[in-house]
């Protein structure tokens, strides 16, 4: 994976580091869509495979004219499929790669991570967080994960995983209120291990990403008019 440029940026070991601006000449994403450009950051020390994947995906064109199949209001988009269905695309090495979760990279609003079908089923299929900040009820997470704690493999066999509330901090709990997004997709907060890789950030655009979740869509999330990723160039930020 050494032949494309590595980001400048040194992956700071802290929690909120992925809301940083980029540095100068660090290679970035500009993903063109028929709403506006949206532009990101990667994180290859935290989650090397899905960076080099994404970006070499980008740069073969692979994702140039393919839409954004699933767009949920308050949620999130999802692309990356050459079917448009979302059951398609394959990654860079033609089979599905590992989790690559980071406890201070998280599923905040801007967030770029890979879309999966459960554990280690990592592809080309991707999607952008975008939730509006609220005031999360950190007491009622706390009450199912004392739930949790009482009868860990009855309840994991009943609902899967839930937040492990003795790995979240204050730090982790003002992220998501001054930013929105998904805590329970953060693979290294859960219980049963599982999640969805953050491998990026938004860091111009989201205002973009907003408006594509205005669209309408079908009952099964899908735009009734393509929103079209119109091209994916790896470029150095100026």
């Amino acid at each position: 994976m050494d032949d494309l440029k590595a980001s400048s940026a040194s992956d700071k070991e802290k929690i909120g580091y992925q809301l940083e601006a980029p540095e100068k000449g660090e290679e970035i994403c500009v993903l063109k869509t028929d709403y506006g450009d949206i532009k990101m950051r990667f994180f290859p020390n935290a989650a090397p495979k899905a960076v080099y994947n994404f970006k070499s995906l980008a740069l073969s064109g692979y994702y140039d004219g393919l839409k954004f199949h699933r767009v949920i209001d308050d949620f999130m988009i999802q692309g990356g499929d050459p079917d448009g269905t979302g059951a398609g695309g394959e990654s860079i090495w033609g089979e599905d790669f590992e989790d690559e979760f980071h406890e201070n990279l998280l599923n905040i609003s801007g967030s770029v991570s890979c879309a999966n079908r459960g554990a280690d089923t990592n592809g080309s299929q991707f999607f952008i967080n975008a939730v509006e900040p609220v005031t999360i009820d950190w007491d009622q997470y706390d009450e199912i994960y004392s739930y949790y704690k009482s009868s860990p493999e009855q309840f994991t066999s009943m609902y899967g995983g839930t937040l492990d509330m003795d790995k979240v901090t204050d730090a982790y709990k003002s992220l998501y209120e001054e930013n929105g997004g998904n805590p329970h997709l953060d693979g290294a907060y859960s219980t049963a291990g599982t999640g969805h890789t953050v491998f990026a950030q938004v860091f111009e655009g989201l205002d973009v990403v907003q408006k594509i979740m205005q669209v309408e869509t079908d009952d099964s999330d899908m735009p009734v008019e393509d929103v079209v990723i119109l091209s994916a160039e790896i470029v150095p930020y100026e």
